[in-house]
C-alpha cells in the first residue's frame, strides 16, 4: 500500500494545483478581450462591467457550495465545477446576443463556485502541518490561471476571433481524465454537521468579508479599465491584456510569500505591509505611464495577492466547524460583492472617465485598512487555541 504522506504531497497536490490553474484561467480571461467585445458587440462600459459581474456574481453563492461540499465530501464538486466552466467557454464563444452571453459567463463563474469550496478544504488537509504554504502553492496555481486567461484570450481572438474561444478549454478537457483518477477526496462528516455559531462568529466574519470585499472590488475595477484606457490609447488587445497579466501573474510572488510569512510571523504584519504597498503602487498607478505601467502593476499585484492565502485561512479559523463555508465566504461571497460594486464604479468611470476608476482602487486600498486590527485578532486567537 502506497504511503499516505508521500502521494498527499506529491501527485494529487499538482493535480489540485493543475485544476486550480484551468479552473481559474477559464474563470478569469474576459477582461482580456473586453475591448473586442465592445467593437463586436457595439457594447457601452456599464453593459462590458456587466459582463464582469455576471462572470463573477455566481461566486457568491461559494458560502451555499461550502455547506453543501461539507455535507457530501468527495470530490464531484471539484470535477464537476471545472467541467462546467470548460463548457460554457463553448456558449461564450458562440453566443449571438448579450442576454446568452451574459448568461454563459454566470455559469462559467458557478462552474468556478462549484469547485473553490471543495477545492480549498482537501488542499488544506493536504498540508501536513504546513497549511500556508500547502495553501500559497494552490493558489499560486489558480493566479497563474487568473494571469494566462486574459493573455491567451487576447491571443486566441486576435488571431481567429471571438468564435474560437472555446480553445482556451482544450488543456482541461484533454487533462479532466487524469484529474479524475488524482484528485483527492475530502472526507465525508459523519453524524449530523455541527451548529455554526452565527452570533459568535458574526464580527470577525464581517471584518473579514469587508477587507475581501474591498480587495475584490479593486482587482475587479483593475482588470476591467486597464485593457480599456489602454486600448483607447491606441494599444493593442494584446498588449492590453498583458497589463492583467503582469498584475496577476507577478502577484503569484505576493500569494508565496504572503502565506510563508504567515506561517513565521502572523497574519497581522502581512496584512498591514501588503496593504500599504498596495495602496501607494496603486497611488502611482493613476500618474505611470509607458513602460513603468507594468513595473506598478507589478509591485500592485505583489501586494493585493499576498493576503489571497491569509484571508482564507482566516475564514476557515472563523468557522472551524464548517471550514469550506469560510473559504466560501473569504473567496466567493467576497468576490461575488466585489463583482457588485464594479457596477456603480464603472457609472463613476463612465460619468468621469476611466481613470476616475483607478483613484476608486486607491480609495478601496485606504478603506480596507480598517478591517485589519479584527483580522488580526481572529489570528491570534486561532494561534492560541
Amino acid at each position: 500500500m502506497a504511503n499516505p504522506a508521500v502521494r498527499t504531497t506529491s501527485v494529487p497536490y499538482w493535480a489540485m494545483i493543475w485544476s486550480h490553474l484551468n479552473n481559474d484561467a477559464l474563470a478569469n480571461y474576459l477582461p482580456g478581450i473586453l475591448p473586442a467585445i465592445a467593437i463586436a458587440r457595439h457594447i457601452p462600459l456599464l453593459w462590458l462591467a456587466s459582463l464582469v459581474t455576471a462572470l463573477t456574481l455566481g461566486q457568491a453563492l461559494q458560502p451555499l457550495s461550502g455547506l453543501w461540499s461539507d455535507r457530501i465530501g468527495g470530490r464531484s464538486l471539484v470535477l464537476g465545477g471545472i467541467l462546467l466552466a470548460a463548457v460554457a467557454t463553448f456558449g461564450v464563444s458562440y453566443a449571438p446576443t448579450y442576454p446568452l452571453l451574459a448568461a454563459s459567463l454566470f455559469l462559467t463563474g458557478l462552474g468556478s463556485t462549484l469547485y473553490h469550496p471543495q477545492a480549498l478544504a482537501v488542499t488544506r488537509t493536504l498540508g501536513q502541518g504546513r497549511e500556508g504554504v500547502s495553501m500559497s502553492g494552490f493558489l499560486v496555481g489558480g493566479e497563474f490561471g487568473r494571469a494566462i486567461g486574459p493573455l491567451a484570450a487576447g491571443v486566441v481572438v486576435a488571431a481567429v476571433g471571438l468564435t474560437h474561444l472555446w480553445l482556451l478549454s482544450i488543456p482541461l478537457l484533454l487533462s479532466w481524465l487524469w484529474l479524475r483518477a488524482e484528485v483527492p477526496a475530502l472526507a465525508r462528516r459523519q453524524g449530523a454537521s455541527p451548529k455554526i455559531a452565527w452570533r459568535r462568529h458574526a464580527m470577525p466574519a464581517t471584518s473579514l468579508l469587508i477587507f475581501g470585499t474591498l480587495r475584490a472590488a479593486s482587482v475587479a475595477a483593475l482588470v476591467t479599465f486597464l485593457p480599456l484606457i489602454y486600448h483607447a490609447q491606441g494599444g493593442s488587445l494584446v498588449a492590453g491584456a498583458s497589463l492583467v497579466t503582469t498584475l496577476i501573474g507577478v502577484g503569484v510572488i505576493g500569494n508565496l510569500a504572503g502565506g510563508a510569512l504567515r506561517d513565521r510571523f502572523g497574519a497581522a504584519p502581512v496584512l498591514w505591509g501588503s496593504t500599504i504597498v498596495a495602496v501607494l503602487a496603486a497611488l502611482v498607478l493613476t500618474v505611470a505611464s509607458g513602460l513603468w505601467l507594468w513595473v506598478v502593476l507589478a509591485a500592485l499585484g505583489i501586494g493585493v495577492f499576498s493576503t489571497g492565502p491569509i484571508t482564507i485561512l482566516l475564514g476557515q479559523d472563523i468557522f472551524t466547524e464548517n471550514p469550506a463555508l469560510g473559504s466560501g465566504i473569504a473567496l466567493g461571497l467576497a468576490n461575488g460583492l466585489g463583482a457588485l460594486a464594479l457596477l456603480p464604479l464603472s457609472y463613476l468611470a463612465q460619468l468621469h472617465g476611466l481613470h476616475a476608476g483607478l483613484w476608486a482602487v486607491v480609495a478601496l486600498g485606504a478603506l480596507s485598512m480598517l478591517a485589519v486590527p479584527a483580522l488580526a485578532r481572529v489570528d491570534r486567537q486561532a494561534a492560541a487555541a
